[in-house]
């Protein structure tokens, strides 16, 4: 690649993703039982999961200042320029931190050429904008068309998450504390998305079928040529639930293909075990 891509743990890859694509992971950053783990690096997904269902609460916090400074000093170093898509700026500081970094690099370096994105997008919605560019850098575009491909890839990609049980969304203060109660007792299962970066709640469901139901309907009407797509799923440690979701959307879109990864630990310590979440473009490149 003429391009160097990074991507962070944000983007729910897999890590073998990153090597064998010759992307540069940018890990954030998980704390738990009173240590600082690297996301996708040191710790794994299920462990964290397995943790919250045990009654704990795990903490994230933005990538390291220092992880980026040191891998943009070096694409300076050796000449080479990048791109950067970045978990949404609404969910973590990461971008700003990475903003700042490259600054300090061109203090040094004022020749390097570093494009940094964010991408308001989170989990999955993330990976396959990553992916995408991957696939384009791979084929030796420019760094000016690789940054208008991510962007456009950004800013037309749509989040469908649901959750398994509310208690974890009202930790993170995305609804109250009442709210879990009451929809944990009733059933209820929540549809929420992303819009400008930030997790929106759309509507509420009771039971799991009538939410299944929704996405699909929510797909219809957010979708376009679904058939000549790559459909992304991510899911927090619920593989089974996650092939359910594939099957539905296979019968009713006929996807290019389905692309399921599990939720990583930055994301999943917000959303809990049992997240589902679907992700599509609601327009493709002419």
């Amino acid at each position: 690649m003429n391009v160097q891509i990074i991507a962070d743990s944000a983007s729910d890859l897999p890590l073998e993703y990153f090597s064998d694509n010759n992307v540069i992971l940018i890990p954030l950053k998980v704390h738990m039982d009173n240590e600082e783990f690297d996301d996708l690096v040191t710790i794994n997904p299920k462990v964290v999961y397995d943790a919250m269902r045990n009654g704990k609460a795990p903490k994230t916090s933005q990538a390291s200042p220092q992880d980026f400074y040191e891998a943009f000093r070096q694409l300076a170093k050796d000449k080479r320029q990048g791109l950067y898509i970045a978990f949404s700026s609404e969910l973590s500081g990461t971008y700003q931190t990475a903003v700042m970094m490259r600054d300090e690099v061109k203090a040094e370096f004022p020749e390097f050429e570093l494009e940094i994105i964010d991408s308001k997008c989170a989990s999955l919605g993330l990976g396959l904008a990553v992916m995408e560019v991957v696939r384009h850098a791979a084929n030796g575009k420019s760094l000016a068309e690789l940054t208008e491909i991510a962007k456009f890839q950004c800013s037309h990609m749509e989040h469908l998450f649901t959750v398994a049980d509310l208690e974890y969304l009202a930790r993170g203060g995305r609804i109250s504390k009442s709210s879990a109660f009451i929809g944990g007792l009733l059933n209820i299962k929540p549809l929420l998305n992303v819009e400008d970066g930030k997790l929106i709640p759309l509507e509420k469901y009771r039971g799991k079928k009538k939410l299944m139901r929704a996405v699909i309907e929510s797909m219809k009407e957010r979708g376009t040529q679904l058939n000549e797509q790559i459909v992304g799923i991510s899911h927090g440690d619920d593989m089974k639930e996650a092939l359910e979701y594939k099957a539905l959307i296979e019968e009713a879109f006929q996807p290019k293909s389905v692309y399921i990864s599990s939720v990583g630990a930055t994301v999943g310590a917000h959303s809990g075990p049992g997240t589902i979440a679907i992700f599509f473009l609601n327009k493709l490149p002419e």
